[in-house]
């Protein structure tokens, strides 16, 4: 059983950037990892992923904004969002994948607005 926490979010301006983390109650090096979001009435989306080597993918409204990264050392993945836009509105959740279960955190809200 893995805990996740994220960490973050807030209400930044059109153009502004934000960095979440998801804090591990434990090792997470085994696990691929990633961000998703999902706004009122909306399906939880992909918005980045990454693999216990290293690898990452990120979705095509995001690419060339966000940045996911992991630090297996402080069981800790991150999300740099940068050039925010009033669409990323959402709660961003940080999620763990094992062979047999996905582990969620609570979300943490992000609101871009003016």
């Amino acid at each position: 059983q893995v805990q996740l926490v994220e960490s973050g979010g807030g209400l930044v301006q059109p153009g502004g950037s934000l960095r979440l983390s998801c804090a591990a109650s434990g090792s997470i090096s085994s696990y691929p990892m990633g961000w998703y979001r999902q706004a009122p009435g909306k399906q939880r989306e992909l918005v980045a992923i990454i693999t216990t080597d290293g690898t990452t993918n990120a979705a095509d409204f995001v690419k060339g904004r966000f940045t996911i990264s992991r630090d297996n050392a402080r069981n800790t993945v991150y999300l740099q969002m940068n050039s925010l836009k009033p669409e990323d509105t959402a709660v961003y959740y940080c999620m763990a994948r094992s062979y047999y279960f996905n582990y969620w955190g609570q979300g943490t809200q992000v609101t871009v607005s003016s």
